[in-house]
C-alpha cells in the first residue's frame, strides 16, 4: 500500500513538472501554443519520449531531470514538441535509425538553441556548437533530413557521432519504429496506477505493433501535425521580424516539413500523348465470338484481335539543360539519367520518339536529336556539358518555336528545362507546356511567370 501511495506521489510530482515546463512554453512561445498544448502526459517505463499524440515519461525520470535545473525539463519538453512539429515520428522508417535519431535530435536542438530562450539554456549550447560549427560550414541549412543524408555519406566519423549522440540526445525513439518491437505491455507504467490524468491509463501507445488501423493513425496524426507546421510557418513570419535572423533554421525546417513532395516519373508522364501503338489489344478483344468461330468454323475466328491499340506515350518534346556557371555538371548528369530511365519504361515510351536535347547558357551551345533508345544511350555514353556562362532563358524558346515552324515536330506536347532558376524568362507564354525543374536543398521557393509549370526537387529525389 505504501508503495502504491508513493508511486502516485512521484507521478503526481512529474506531472507538477512537466505542467510548469508547459507554461512556461506557452508565455515564452505564444505564438507555438497549439503544437504544446497538442501533447498529452502519460506514464512510461524508459524515460521520455513523444509519439506525436503523447509526452511519454518516467515519473521517476522526470523528477530527476528537473532536480538538475527545471531548464532541463523545459528544454526536454520543447525539443518533443519540435520532433512533432518537423514530423520526425511520421517518417517511413529510415534504413539507419541511429543516424536518423541523431539528425532528428540536432536539427530541433539546433533551433532551441536559436531561439535563445533563457528558460531552455541548460548549459549544453556552448559544446553543441562547437561540434555543429564544421558540420554547419559543410552542409549549410540545419534540417534532419539534409543531416541524415550527410551522415549517410559518411561524411562524419565514428567517434564524431558518438560525440554528437551524447551532446544532443534528450529523448528516446524507440516507438517511432515498428522494427522496434516495443509494444504497450513494455511501454506503459503500471496498470492505471495513476489517476491524475485521464490519458494514463493503460494501452497501445507506439507504432511498434502491427495492428490493424495503425499506418491509418500514423496518416491522422501526420495530417494534424501538418496542419500545425502550415500554421506556424505562417506565424512564424511576423515572429521572425522581433527575432530578426534568429529564427532562420525554424524555418527551413518547417518549409522542409511542409513542401509538397513531388515523383519526377508522374509528373513527365504529364506530357505523354496519345498515339496508336502497334501490339495485341486485349482491352477490345472479344473472345466469345473469337472461340465461337473456331468451335463452328474449325481454324477461322469470327474475329481478329486489334493490332494496335491508343495509349499515352511519351513521343515529342524537349528537354533544356541549364549549363550556367552555377548549375552543378553531377546534378545534371543525374537528371538526364533519371529522364532516361523514366523514357526507357516500355509503357512510356514510342517505338519511335523525337526528343530533342538543348544544352545551353545565354545561347545554345548543342542539340541533340534523339529518335531511339540507341540513339538515348548513345548520348548518354558522350555526353560532356558546354556552356558555363550566364543564363537567359529566351534563346530556347526562341529555338524551340523556330523547330515548330520547321515542322520538326508532329504531336509536339511540351518542354522541360533544368535550370537554377537565375535567368531572363520569356515575355510572352508560349503555346506549348513549359516546366522549369530546379534542385534546390535550402527549401527555397523560385519565382516562375504564371504560365510555366515549376517542380523543385531534392538532389536525392533525383
Amino acid at each position: 500500500m505504501e508503495s502504491q501511495t508513493k508511486i502516485k506521489d512521484i507521478n503526481a510530482l512529474a506531472l507538477e513538472i512537466l505542467g510548469l515546463a508547459r507554461s512556461t512554453l506557452l508565455v515564452n512561445l505564444r505564438f507555438m501554443d497549439t503544437a504544446i498544448c497538442r501533447l498529452k502526459p502519460r506514464p512510461y517505463k524508459g524515460s521520455i519520449a513523444v509519439t506525436g499524440e503523447y509526452i511519454l515519461y518516467s515519473p521517476e525520470y522526470v523528477a530527476g531531470l528537473y532536480k538538475m535545473g527545471k531548464e532541463q525539463v523545459i528544454r526536454a519538453y520543447l525539443h518533443m514538441v519540435f520532433h512533432c512539429i518537423f514530423q520526425h515520428f511520421a517518417e517511413d522508417e529510415p534504413e539507419s535509425e541511429d543516424l536518423w535519431d541523431l539528425a532528428c535530435d540536432i536539427a530541433v536542438e539546433n533551433v532551441i538553441n536559436e531561439l535563445e530562450l533563457k528558460c531552455t539554456d541548460n548549459g549544453s549550447q556552448k559544446i553543441q556548437e562547437e561540434l555543429l560549427a564544421p558540420i554547419r560550414r559543410d552542409a549549410g541549412i540545419i534540417t534532419a533530413e539534409k543531416l541524415y543524408r550527410y551522415f549517410k555519406d559518411g561524411n562524419v566519423p565514428d567517434d564524431e557521432l558518438i560525440k554528437l549522440k551524447v551532446a544532443f540526445a534528450l529523448d528516446d525513439h524507440k516507438l517511432w519504429y515498428k522494427s522496434s518491437g516495443v509494444t504497450a505491455a513494455t511501454t506503459t507504467f503500471g496498470s492505471g496506477d495513476s489517476d491524475h490524468d485521464e490519458d494514463s491509463e493503460g494501452g497501445e501507445i507506439g507504432f511498434g505493433t502491427d495492428e490493424e488501423g495503425e499506418d491509418e493513425e500514423v496518416k491522422q496524426l501526420k495530417k494534424m501535425w501538418s496542419d500545425i507546421s502550415e500554421m506556424l510557418l505562417m506565424n512564424l513570419e511576423s515572429f521572425a521580424k522581433k527575432q530578426g535572423d534568429s529564427a532562420g533554421d525554424m524555418m527551413q525546417n518547417l518549409k522542409a516539413v511542409t513542401r509538397e513532395k513531388y515523383d519526377y516519373a508522374e509528373f513527365l508522364k504529364k506530357f505523354a500523348v496519345m498515339g496508336e501503338e502497334m501490339t495485341i489489344n486485349d482491352e477490345d478483344f472479344d473472345y466469345i465470338f473469337y472461340t465461337y468461330g473456331l468451335k463452328m468454323y474449325g481454324n477461322m475466328p469470327l474475329i481478329e484481335p486489334l493490332e494496335y491499340k491508343e495509349a499515352k506515350r511519351i513521343k515529342d518534346f524537349v528537354i533544356a539543360i541549364d549549363t550556367s556557371g552555377s548549375v552543378s555538371g553531377e546534378l545534371v548528369q543525374k537528371f538526364i539519367q533519371k529522364t532516361y530511365n523514366i523514357l526507357e519504361q516500355q509503357e512510356n515510351f514510342f517505338t519511335k520518339i523525337n526528343v530533342h536535347i538543348l544544352q545551353c547558357d545565354t545561347e545554345i551551345k548543342e542539340h541533340v536529336k534523339v529518335t531511339s533508345k540507341q540513339d538515348f544511350d548513345k548520348y548518354m555514353d558522350e555526353m560532356t556539358l558546354k556552356g558555363f556562362g550566364g543564363t537567359d532563358f529566351r534563346p530556347v524558346f526562341q529555338y524551340v518555336d523556330e523547330m515548330k515552324d520547321n515542322g520538326e515536330f508532329t504531336d509536339f506536347k511540351g518542354l522541360i528545362y533544368f535550370t537554377d532558376g537565375f535567368g531572363t524568362f520569356p515575355s510572352k507564354p508560349p503555346d506549348y507546356e513549359a516546366a522549369f525543374i530546379f534542385v534546390d536543398d535550402e527549401y527555397n521557393n523560385y519565382d516562375v511567370p504564371v504560365w510555366a509549370i515549376k517542380l523543385i526537387l531534392q538532389s536525392n529525389e533525383i
